[in-house]
């Protein structure tokens, strides 16, 4: 197997530079100078305009491609539970792809509904115009979730329980879900909050959302770098631009843009015999829909041999380990993980974690990873919550690893011959197209 191809000769020097100036410039002007990225709102459009302009000064060659989207416009919302007879207040965050209230309040009992519950209990009918304490931040399949709404709750309020804090998480519905079996208005809730309710008994509860969602649009922006040969293939690098609700999202994913700014730049003027398309992907948070977009656009130039994606998503934590997940062959994951000697990685194989932007790559049969910098068990303590600022980001760290990256990807674009040539393990492909059936309608899904 080669490892390292043609670039097995390279010295400490020989690797590209990356600036922590530079990654801190542009961190700076998406979390603060923009904040707030929302699929389909004008700072979402900001960011892009952002990425664009860099992605030019560095060299490359800049396309847009927009793409329907349902936007998350919440002008107001409410929640208030009767606790011993008395209405208290508590905070919530509507979930995206789900509707409103129309403005009025919608008074429910309160019923908890533990997440297994809905695959082990025959009957939901309990669960009729109640508002339902979810435990649990996803519904995991397309069956529960219709069973779910055939039940008719009245409004769910869902917990995270991943993360136990006294703040409530923005998250969202899948988009194949609501459109094909529909929605009710469903907002996140703080779990301490949600603990609380069921220590005292809480009885009741009436939630007001004005707003909800509409039509819009979002954005991927291409930024290629052509090599000397680009029938041989193609390296794709991604991230994605928007965030959830409430949040600047430095982690989640401003880390993931300024390095995939920092990789344009470093890759600009290094030799390659492949492509190199850089794609900052718009939607992510309402499950990938800019990378879904693209590879169905582009589905059958993704069908060539010797692609590969590189995705990058909450990569900047100060304390944490870093991921690769990783969708391929099996020798893939060796072979990249021997670019990072000083940054190990945990490579994982045997989760097939659909919820990021590599994994429409690995549907359509592109090799796919995201590197990702996990700092505790479920995931990021800070994750889709206001408290997700810039000083979450280690640009020291960023830096360091982003010298392997950049390595390993200047590498695989010109390694010959090409190094993983075997089909996807066949666990992941049976789990893949699954999930890409279940999650995102398929191919026929539009």
């Amino acid at each position: 197997m080669h490892i390292h191809a043609t670039f097995s000769d390279k010295t400490s020097h020989d690797i590209p530079q990356i600036s922590t100036d530079e990654l801190d410039r542009n961190l700076s002007f998406l979390c603060n100078d923009i904040g707030e990225r929302l699929a389909g709102h004008t700072e979402e459009r900001q960011a892009a305009a952002y990425i664009a302009d860099e992605f030019a000064a560095c060299g490359t060659t800049v396309t847009t491609e927009t793409f329907p989207i349902r936007s998350r416009q919440v002008v107001s919302q409410e929640l208030q539970i009767c606790i011993n007879g008395k209405w208290e207040s508590f905070p919530c965050s509507l979930f995206s792809n789900t509707p409103g209230t129309n403005g009025e309040w919608i008074e429910a009992p309160l019923v908890v509904l533990e997440s297994p519950a809905i695959t082990v209990n025959d009957d939901l009918s309990h669960l009729r115009h109640k508002g339902v304490v979810h435990l649990g931040c996803h519904i995991e399949s397309r069956q529960a979730y219709q069973r779910l709404i055939e039940a008719e709750p009245a409004f769910m309020l869902f917990v995270d329980i991943r993360y136990p804090g006294n703040t409530p998480l923005a998250d969202g519905m899948f988009p194949a879900y609501t459109d094909e079996l529909g929605a009710i208005p469903t907002v996140n809730v703080a779990y301490m909050d949600a603990w609380r309710w069921q220590c005292e008994n809480a009885s009741a509860a009436r939630l007001r959302v004005e707003g909800g969602m509409t039509p819009a649009e979002s954005q991927n922006v291409i930024g290629i770098l052509p090599g000397s040969d680009p029938d041989s293939g193609v390296i794709y690098i991604g991230a994605h631009h928007d965030t959830q609700a409430d949040t600047a999202g430095a982690n989640d994913n401003a880390s993931g843009v300024i390095s995939l700014i920092a990789l344009a730049r470093s890759l600009a003027n290094r030799p390659r015999l492949r492509d190199v398309r850089l794609i900052s992907f718009g939607a992510e948070e309402q499950l990938s829909q800019g990378s879904t977009a693209y590879v169905r656009r582009h589905r059958t130039e993704l069908s060539g041999t010797q692609q590969f994606m590189f995705n990058m998503d909450s990569c900047g934590s100060h304390l944490g380990w870093n991921e690769l997940y990783c969708l391929g062959p099996t020798e893939m994951a060796p072979w990249i993980r021997s670019f990072f000697a000083e940054n190990p990685l945990r490579i994982v194989e045997d989760d097939i974690m659909p919820y990021a932007d590599h994994f429409p790559f690995g549907a359509a049969g592109v090799p796919a990873v995201t590197f990702i910098r996990p700092n505790c068990t479920g995931g990021h303590f800070f994750h889709h919550r206001p408290d997700d600022d810039s000083s979450r980001l280690s640009l020291p760290g960023m830096t360091s690893r982003l010298k392997n990256i950049s390595t390993c990807v200047e590498s695989l674009a010109n390694c010959v011959p090409w190094p993983f040539t075997g089909p996807f393990q066949k666990d992941q492909q049976t789990a893949i197209e699954a999930y890409w059936k279940d999650l995102f309608g398929g191919w026929n899904n539009k």
